[in-house]
């Protein structure tokens, strides 16, 4: 990857230096992606069920996103890429560190699974006039220079009747004490430095990115850990982790 690419646009260079750091780590669950490991299935379950819906798919079906393209930006080391793949999908996963590209293609060629992997930014796809059905950018969002162009740009790559997800935390009284003092300096679920409080996302600040972008909520969840049970569900209370979904028009 050019080495331009991680300095201009909507990539903050710090963000992905830090997560460079961890790329060896992406696929063990006791590791430093412990905690992303325990919330995949649920925000898994939730593109998987949205995208049925908006498709017409029965999201039983093992084959539930057979034909469709989705773009995952941001995608690490692949750990919610290769479970879309296993559901049919052509999957095409960005990031702007070549470690952790390395890491998911090796992966991915170990579990038999072909997916498009680009040490790249959404900027490249964008200029190269690509277009997927779906584009997630799940966990991400605070981590960009600029939200507003970053979902102007995945906008612009998202086809005519195509569905974006995001993933991102509010900012919040409670989304510092739980996301970062509870789950980077108390419980230690997540390396210390692993988020900036002042960069997380409101839902209204995101919605009015995506309404300027074109872009129209279809629907909005919170997420939240369930002690008891040991595992992420969906829930109302948006305070803390939130997902958005958004169509674009036919």
């Amino acid at each position: 990857m050019d080495r331009d690419q991680t300095e201009t646009g909507t990539v903050d260079r710090d963000e992905v230096a830090r997560f460079s750091r961890l790329a060896s780590q992406w696929w063990n669950p006791q590791g430093p992606m412990a905690a992303l490991h325990k919330f995949n299935p649920v925000r898994l379950a939730y593109v998987r069920d949205r995208a049925a819906a908006h498709f017409g798919r029965d999201p039983k079906r093992l084959d539930s996103l057979a034909g469709l393209r989705i773009l995952d930006i941001g995608c690490g080391g692949g750990i919610l890429s290769e479970p879309l793949a296993r559901l049919g999908a052509s999957v095409t996963g960005v990031d702007p560190s070549e470690g952790n590209i390395a890491v998911a293609s090796r992966h991915a060629e170990q579990s038999g699974l072909v997916i498009d992997y680009r040490a790249a930014t959404a900027e490249t796809l964008a200029e190269a006039g690509a277009l997927f059905d779906l584009v997630l950018a799940m966990e991400v969002i605070e981590h960009v220079s600029d939200v507003g162009r970053f979902v102007d740009l995945i906008a612009s790559l998202t086809k005519p009747g195509g569905v974006v997800f995001i993933a991102t935390l509010n900012r919040t009284a409670k989304s510092f004490a739980l996301a970062i003092v509870g789950a980077e300096y108390i419980l230690r679920w997540l390396p210390r430095g692993t988020h900036q409080w002042d960069k997380f996302v409101t839902p209204n600040e995101l919605a009015n990115a995506l309404e300027h972008s074109g872009l129209n909520i279809a629907g909005e969840t919170g997420v939240s850990y369930n002690l008891f049970a040991d595992r992420w569900q969906l829930a109302a209370d948006m305070d803390v982790n939130y997902m958005v979904v958004a169509e674009k028009a036919a």
